[in-house]
């Protein structure tokens, strides 16, 4: 019986190793191919170059467009009593418990936090639900006296109109919903940009305040737009800045450049 070194020395591994030996030989110089193909490399860059740039425009373009029909939305839900606001907030914590199983199980698979933090963070959500309608039927202000004759003084608290929501992937729904929904029933639209990585938590919270708005006719009060942080959070806080509104974001870090002009709340 031939052992495996009898093998090895074979003449058929011989012929089989000379023939690759030839396919293995350079023909020609290598230099023009070389060259070829580095022209092939610098040309695919140019032409990714090229579709960045347009991505980033269309992307302005589309932030611009939400911004733009968010303060028309936001006129049409200041003229709703607050109470009135309060019912609809209402009616998105009902769907939340009745999504809660199913989307605390996505927190979970997406963000990695064990099931029981992924139904603790949908809790949470219910919970500031409450919270808010409460708050509905609370917006009160002071009545003062005033040194005049005839004359009433008294403050009543508006709405700020476009709030901008920026989240981190460790509370990939509560966050926002801490915020959305109390801004919701002080009369305020909110765009929520999610951490990239738990996009499928974000679209699917989405989905269910657009089901229930538009059981209750209503529309743009909670907005959603997804992408980096370096595109779309930057244009987001630009754009919304430019209109002096506020932008909320979840971050230990301090304010850059592009956000000392707005109005920030931190977390």
């Amino acid at each position: 019986m031939a052992s495996f070194q009898d093998k090895c020395d074979s003449p058929q591994k011989q012929r089989y190793m000379d023939k690759l030996g030839d396919t293995l030989k350079p023909k020609g110089s290598l230099k023009p191919r070389v060259e070829m193909a580095v022209k092939r490399l610098q040309a695919q860059i140019g032409k990714l170059d090229g579709m960045c740039q347009k991505l980033q425009e269309r992307d302005q373009k589309i932030i611009q467009k939400i911004v733009a029909a968010q303060q028309a939305a936001a006129k049409e839900w200041q003229r709703i009593p607050a109470p009135e606001r309060g019912t609809l907030i209402r009616c998105l914590g009902e769907r939340l418990r009745e999504e809660k199983a199913r989307l605390g199980a996505l927190i979970a698979k997406e963000m990695g936090k064990s099931l029981v933090e992924g139904l603790g963070e949908v809790q949470e959500m219910i919970d500031i639900c409450d919270f808010a309608v409460g708050l509905s039927r609370q917006l009160y202000g002071l009545t003062m006296h005033s040194e005049r004759p005839e004359h009433r003084m008294y403050e009543q608290w508006h709405p700020l109109g476009n709030v901008g929501i920026i989240s981190a992937f460790n509370f990939p729904v509560a966050v926002w919903a801490w915020n959305a929904f109390i801004a919701a029933i002080c009369g305020n639209i909110s765009i929520w940009k999610p951490s990239s990585k738990t996009p499928l938590c974000a679209i699917a919270v989405q989905n269910i305040c657009n089901d229930v708005l538009n059981k209750n006719g209503y529309k743009g009060i909670f907005n959603l737009i997804i992408g980096r942080g370096s595109l779309i959070g930057e244009k987001l806080i630009v754009n919304l800045c430019s209109l002096k509104d506020t932008i909320i974001f979840k971050d230990e870090s301090k304010p850059d450049k592009s956000r000392q002009n707005c109005k920030v709340s931190r977390f």
